[in-house]
């Protein structure tokens, strides 16, 4: 077998398994093909995951696609640096996303989501979340929305990521509600500096109002809003998870109870839900320089996707890797590349 001369329509059609069923199907684990006529590389499992993380070898400049940049991560952010520059714009998210800083984070969106519902009794577990979400990171931030903005705020900072890929017409959503969002936090980030607005010393609002690069200037306001938002947005998305986690609740009899009767199993549940349902299906990079994998040639400037599903089943690092086994993180050993969690 030989993979198809263009496989745009193949990834559409199955976003999440092309990449690691074609592998299995050439028995290897990279393929050569192309996607929207851009010729790629696409890697697959742990050992391809090892070989795509070396900055060595492989950039993240100019690797994401055009239309991410449009909707989910926004022009100037962190995911478009690399070298110094990625490790100095780094160093501010690490600062104030650290677990000493989000504890009471944590705590107040459970507290919102048990008070919804109460209140609700039946809730869509996704628009609730996402509203639950939004209300409480812009909260920590520094930035709190009014109650009755809250679901059209929420809406704008979903539309990111559901409608990031240009696969719907809903995508226009995802592009309408990008400029929104970019306006709404410059304006925030210009009423700092300007001294209209005085958040909270340490919050992510008033850090990144007043970060400044390695050459010492401050942000330009679209690039702090773009950091901005790559704060909020990325909380707001783990409404995802939450629904992830609540339908392995509900297709796997006995879950619930497990967990109740051991509270250290949670962690591992987690983990395993990260493993098995993973938020996007790939990962881009291009290869700074000449190099091989295997014994397949990868030219400079090559783009190169790493499979992020079949690299957290790869079966040469998990035993029966499509079953969901909490268990088996109880003495997983926290190899990064065998398991990629976004």
């Amino acid at each position: 077998m030989t993979p198809p001369f263009d496989s745009t329509l193949a990834l559409r059609r199955d976003p999440y398994r092309f990449i690691q069923r074609t592998c299995a199907d050439l028995r290897s684990d990279s393929f050569e093909t192309r996607l929207m006529l851009e010729r790629i590389i696409c890697l697959s499992g742990a050992n391809a995951a090892r070989f795509f993380y070396d900055r060595e070898t492989f950039t993240r400049e100019g690797a994401a696609p055009g239309f991410l940049k449009a909707t989910l991560f926004g022009k100037g952010g962190v995911q478009g640096l690399d070298g110094a520059a990625h490790k100095q714009r780094k160093a501010m998210f690490l600062n104030l996303v650290g677990p000493a800083r989000t504890d009471d984070l944590t705590q107040q969106a459970a507290e919102c989501l048990a008070d919804m519902l109460r209140k609700r009794g039946t809730i869509t577990l996704q628009d609730a979340t996402e509203e639950v979400l939004t209300a409480t990171v812009c909260d920590w931030a520094g930035m709190p929305v009014p109650s009755e903005k809250l679901p059209d705020c929420a809406r704008m900072l979903s539309n990111l990521f559901e409608h990031a890929a240009p696969v719907e017409p809903s995508h226009v959503l995802a592009l309408l509600s990008r400029r929104r969002a970019d306006r709404w936090a410059a304006q925030k980030i210009e009423a700092v500096r300007n001294g209209d607005l005085s958040p909270t010393e340490g919050s992510a609002l008033s850090v990144v109002a007043g970060w400044r690069d390695a050459d010492g200037t401050l942000l330009a306001p679209h690039v702090a809003a773009v950091e901005l938002l790559n704060i909020l947005r990325p909380f707001v998305a783990i409404s995802a998870f939450l629904t992830f986690a609540a339908h392995a609740l509900a297709t796997r009899p006995g879950e619930t109870e497990a967990l109740r009767a051991d509270v250290t199993r949670i962690p591992h549940f987690v983990q395993e839900v990260r493993r098995t349902y993973p938020f996007f299906p790939l990962l881009a990079a291009r290869a700074r320089r000449d190099t091989t994998w295997c014994g397949r040639d990868i030219p400079k400037g090559r783009l190169v996707t790493l499979d992020i599903r079949g690299t957290n089943r790869d079966p040469a690092f998990w035993d029966d890797p499509d079953a969901f086994r909490p268990e088996r993180f109880s003495d997983w050993q926290g190899d990064p590349y065998t398991l990629i969690p976004q």
